[in-house]
């Protein structure tokens, strides 16, 4: 644990569902928090587009910074959490601003890592700061630190799991009910499990950039997203679910990365999982991941995938982690050390596919 007793000092750059859950656990569990870091979280400065609009926490004791820019070159601020989302424009230009202003970076943004994770790994390695990213892999399942630290000393052979909640909500309902997609994505839509716009989920995207990043952690490779083959979940249908079932079957979209003789492979698609198994009692809104080690042999995890309070939790263990010193690499090893991996074909994966 460090030896600082002063305050961690913390921006929070996003305000929507997680953003908010983050102030909320800061607020309800200042004290257990402190304890643990032998210091006090406290946060400074928060940004988002509305200022005046209710999100169900008090925000009068902080200092609204006036731009992203201001906050990332804020010199009274030790890290920052982005929760503001996507791979590309104001998320990317300020975390990477953050990050050469010497601020850790805490981060639920998988598709910002999966794309651009091994440049801001470098630029974090000059500047001698973190870049954190436990809740952008499964929401509070602590899968992150699984991998990075329960089973540093083993050699890993695959990883896979269900990774989007909202996939696994739809092919449970379809088969439980019997309605087809199109009405249980709008259920799901009415009840806030999907967005809007659901494509990033259903098609299986927002899994494969969790994947990608598993990949790379779990084999000490480099991201790379455009390697990996993605197949969602709207082209299936009940009669597709019932004949699964008669065969002893769940359908479920898993997301698979293996390595075999220093060759890889990475796929997200929907799949024949056995009714009886670990993966296959993983329902509704749940997400699991399985790692498999020499040392270890299997590891699984089950968990909430998302939400305010589950995501805020794995956001919370990284601000911990950073407020008592702990410093890891991204992904396991310095950049220097990360091999560029061949990736094979992942229809030779052996897998029950559908």
């Amino acid at each position: 644990m460090s030896d600082n007793k002063n305050p961690f000092r913390i921006g929070v750059a996003g305000l929507g569902t997680v953003g908010a859950g983050v102030v909320k656990v800061i607020q309800t569990n200042a004290d257990v928090i402190k304890a643990r870091c032998g210091r006090e979280v406290q946060i400074v400065s928060v940004i988002a587009s509305n200022k005046t609009k209710d999100r169900g926490v008090d925000l009068s004791n902080y200092q609204w910074a006036d731009s992203l820019q201001a906050m990332a070159q804020d010199e009274n601020i030790d890290a920052v959490v982005e929760m503001i989302g996507g791979s590309e424009g104001q998320a990317k230009d300020f975390v990477f601003e953050a990050i050469k202003n010497g601020k850790h970076v805490i981060t639920a943004n998988k598709a910002l890592l999966a794309h651009h994770g091994f440049e801001m790994e470098e630029l974090a390695e000059k500047n001698n700061v973190t870049v954190a990213y436990e809740a952008a892999i499964a929401g509070a399942i602590p899968i992150v630190k699984v991998i990075r630290e329960s089973l540093a000393g083993n050699n890993i052979d695959s990883v896979y799991g269900i990774l989007n909640g909202t996939c696994n909500y739809i092919l449970s309902e379809m088969r439980k009910t019997g309605k087809d997609f199109a009405d249980v994505l709008q259920e799901a839509q009415e009840k806030g499990y999907a967005e809007a716009d659901p494509a990033f989920d259903v098609d299986g995207i927002d899994a494969a950039h969790k994947l990608c990043l598993l990949g790379a952690m779990s084999f000490g490779v480099k991201p790379d997203f455009e390697n990996l083959e993605i197949e969602g979940i709207s082209n299936i249908t009940i009669r597709d679910i019932r004949q699964a079932e008669e065969l002893g079957y769940f359908i479920k979209l898993i997301g698979m990365a293996t390595q075999e003789e220093g060759v890889y492979t990475q796929s997200m698609a929907p799949c024949l999982v056995p009714i009886h198994s670990q993966v296959g009692q993983v329902e509704d809104v749940f997400n699991c991941v399985q790692v498999m080690s020499d040392g270890a042999d299997k590891t699984f995890l089950e968990g909430r995938g998302a939400g305010e309070l589950p995501t805020a939790s794995s956001v919370l263990s990284d601000i911990v982690d950073l407020a008592r010193g702990n410093r890891l690499p991204m992904l396991g090893c310095k950049t220097k050390d990360l091999k560029e991996a061949e990736w094979k074909n992942a229809q030779n994966i052996k897998t029950k596919a559908f």
